[in-house]
């Protein structure tokens, strides 16, 4: 019998071409969280030191991506913020009578320990407020440090600033920061001030304060005089012990609108300076000549990025009738490349949201939209069993009339609506109280001009979104507040003119 010769084939099943659209398999990127002392427990920093709160009284910060307890924070007691006014009271004649060039060694030291430092705060901000470590690592940290520098340079060029001659400083700023970008608004706030010869007590949100806490550390390694700069932790009754505290000068609050009226009710009246930077509802228009996977970029990083948990953020998005369905195309197909999950992998795109609280207001108004005829639409991704997580959401078919086209949901939904013409888009971009943030995206420069000056907000940005410096003044007007932080126009808030 004659024998069969015949070979396998090396290959009997082919490997199949790889898809060049699909996304790429990324294995685990963990940033280690042991680079950073956490301690079991933290006080407030007052005069220098840190101490228990007055009454005993305690809560707990929790990781929003695992619900893990981080650490035991100190609440603020009236006594409390009472002996932080007094020490920085105290430490305000010194301070500001230093010569401009001697109080910006010190903003110089504070910047550069940031930079050294930079990974430990990365890796404790991702921990405490749940957005990705690529955005901490990458973009808070960076602007946190340069807008130190940016100051430390303004501090001895005070009479060519544009306020007078001899401008002052006011005397005891109190300052309280929300929860999206901790240790961003710390140096919005902390840096003008320092550097116009304020003092400071700063009082972080209750559930990220423990970056804070860290910069009140890098406060004692840069040697600043004990007083100059004090934080206390706690709930809304400590900010608004510190915001009535009759020894504050100065009032600056970043935060939603409705607290940003009631500290308004609360300073009438006074003597008190106030600058307020609270919500908004921008209103990212795109138009039929704009490049479309730029401007799904910027729409992406308009939204999505910090799990759209910005004040700025571009929510509203306006397409023109004629590319609608292009971009959207474009858009949907963007989304399902975005990975959800551990913020502190390097390759995560969307972290946790950061609150239980929060959560539930995500949801309720994306509930309220499907509710009201809007369509809802996601990617399909695997969400975390612990901690607060929400999918990246599209809204179509929304009208004004929504509560998602109207009202700040601080979440990674996005409502999307069309228009005709440039008019059309204006209108429709201003139909908000809200007045802080827009994007323009369009190939015709002159087209841009002209629906920028047309538009009511704050910052405008033209075929890009969301992009900071600290030489740039930022700020909005109606409904999300007044007054203007970064740049030259940032110094005007702390100065007697």
């Amino acid at each position: 019998m004659a024998s069969d010769t015949t070979q396998p084939h090396p290959h009997p099943h082919p490997a199949p071409e790889p898809d060049p659209f699909s996304p790429f398999a990324y294995a685990p990127a963990p940033e280690s969280r042991a680079i950073v002392d956490i301690a079991p427990s933290y006080g407030h920093f007052i005069d220098g030191e840190f101490r228990e709160a007055s009454d005993g009284r305690v809560f707990k910060t929790i990781a929003p991506a695992s619900e893990e307890v981080l650490s035991e924070v100190a609440q603020a007691s009236t006594e409390d913020v009472d002996a932080a006014v007094r020490a920085a009271r105290k430490a305000f004649t010194g301070w500001a009578a230093l010569p401009g060039s001697e109080r910006a060694k010190y903003l110089f030291r504070i910047a550069r320990i940031i930079q050294e430092r930079s990974r430990e705060l990365a890796v404790l901000e991702t921990l405490d407020n749940g957005k990705p470590i690529r955005e901490t690592r990458d973009a808070d940290l960076p602007l946190v440090a340069a807008h130190f520098f940016y100051y430390a340079g303004w501090a001895d060029k005070l009479p060519y600033a544009g306020y007078g001659a001899d401008p002052r400083p006011l005397g005891v700023a109190g300052q309280v920061i929300p929860w999206n970008f901790p240790l961003m608004m710390l140096a919005w706030k902390i840096a003008p001030a320092l550097a116009t010869g304020n003092t400071v007590v700063l009082k972080p949100a209750e559930t990220t304060p423990l970056s804070a806490l860290f910069f009140a550390d890098i406060c004692r390694q840069a040697g600043l005089p004990k007083g100059v700069v004090n934080i206390i932790t706690g709930d809304g009754s400590s900010g608004a012990a510190l915001v009535e505290h009759e020894g504050v000068d100065k009032v600056a609050f970043t935060g939603s609108t409705a607290v940003g009226k009631m500290i308004a009710r609360t300073v009438a009246g006074t003597r008190k300076k106030l600058t307020l930077e609270l919500g908004g509802k921008g209103a990212n228009i795109v138009f039929d000549d704009a490049p479309v996977d730029q401007a799904v970029e910027g729409i992406v990083n308009g939204i999505y990025f910090n799990q759209g948990q910005v004040c700025c953020a571009g929510s509203r998005l306006l397409v023109q009738e004629s590319v609608q369905e292009e971009v959207l195309d474009a858009l949907k197909r963007r989304l399902t490349t975005l990975r959800v999950g551990d913020p502190l992998d390097k390759n995560t795109d969307v972290g946790a949201i950061n609150s239980a609280a929060q959560l539930a207001r995500i949801t309720e108004l994306t509930e309220a939209g499907e509710a009201e005829g809007a369509e809802r639409w996601s990617p399909s991704c695997e969400l975390p069993t612990a901690g607060y997580w929400f999918a990246p959401t599209v809204f179509t078919n929304v009208t004004q009339a929504h509560r998602i086209a109207r009202e700040e949901i601080f979440g990674p939904v996005l409502s999307v609506l069309s228009f005709r013409t440039p008019d059309e888009a204006v209108a429709k971009a201003n139909n908000t109280p809200y007045g802080l943030s827009a994007g323009i995206w369009t190939e015709k420069g002159s087209r841009i001009l002209q629906v920028a000056q047309q538009l009511r907000a704050g910052v405008v940005w033209s075929n890009t979104f969301n992009k900071f410096d600290p030489t740039s003044p930022f700020g909005g007007y109606q409904e999300s507040g007044f007054g203007r932080e970064g740049g030259r126009h940032g110094l005007e808030a702390y100065l007697d003119v």
